[in-house]
């Protein structure tokens, strides 16, 4: 068993390094083994009986020590650990929330209403980058003709958002959603004058728009699009979610265009 002890240990290391030291606790059997190599390393005539608690102290901090040795040699398992383990926690949010995430609030959608993917964007009109990020989009609705993009007001950035926000979703509601959205960005940061402007343009029914603009069910939606937001931990705009995975930032076409590949393969 003595002979063995360093393979165990290679394997404990190995383990550590493919799954993070903030994955440790499920490699207890590797743990456990490692363990009874160091039991018998220093003379004990059996293995250590299961679970951490029958360690003696001498068994825990020669553990304790092989795995601080190790992590100190290879820091960079930190950051890749943290990493591995959100990726995790956000496909498990994503996974339960994903029916929600994913339905249009009436038209607040554009595309291929079956298509095999949809990506949800969480924009805010007074965000440049949001502004910036369109044409991206745009673009890959041109390209991508099995693609659905969901769209969600998500106004985070001032009263002028809110108000563009909520005659964003009146928009919806009367089925002129996206000459809104495509005249609102247009227009530049909003501004009172710009969203009525806006409505204007985009044909909306004024009476109707001003009597949604103060609608506490209106109001509710963007609520639930900020709750939505807040936990998946996004803290500004765009966002994009596609598939399992959550874009933050202006990341361009080429990027988005991944994304979508690589949630259409894991179909």
């Amino acid at each position: 068993m003595t002979k063995d002890f360093g393979g165990l240990v290679a394997a404990a290391k190995a383990r550590i390094a493919q799954f993070g030291l903030w994955e440790w606790a499920a490699m207890g059997a590797v743990i456990l083994a490692a363990a009874a190599g160091l039991a018998i390393a220093a003379g004990s005539s059996s293995p250590a009986p299961a679970g951490a608690d029958q360690f003696s102290k001498a068994q825990r901090e020669a553990i304790d020590a092989m795995v601080r040795d190790y992590i100190l040699k290879n820091p960079e398992i930190i950051p890749e650990a943290i990493n591995r383990l959100q990726d995790r926690e956000v496909e498990k949010l994503l996974d339960s929330n994903r029916a929600e995430i994913e339905k249009p609030f009436a038209g607040a959608w554009a595309g291929n209403p079956d298509g095999d993917i949809v990506m949800v964007e969480f924009f805010d009109y007074a965000c440049p980058y949001c502004r910036a990020s369109k044409a991206d989009v745009e673009r890959l609705l041109k390209d991508d003709q099995n693609l659905k993009v969901v769209y969600r007001d998500f106004p985070i950035l001032g009263p002028a958002s809110d108000e563009a926000a909520m005659a964003s979703l009146s928009a919806a509601k009367q089925g002129r959603y996206k000459p809104f959205h495509d005249a609102m960005f247009a227009a530049g940061r909003p501004s009172h004058e710009k969203v009525v402007a806006t409505v204007r343009k985009a044909g909306l029914n004024e009476r109707q728009t001003a009597s949604d603009i103060t609608s506490t069910a209106l109001k509710t939606e963007i609520n639930k699009n900020l709750d939505l937001g807040r936990a998946l931990g996004l803290t500004g705009t765009p966002a994009y979610v596609v598939g399992n995975r959550i874009l933050s930032g202006s990341v361009g076409y080429d990027e988005m265009k991944k994304a979508i590949a690589e949630a259409r393969a894991a179909r």
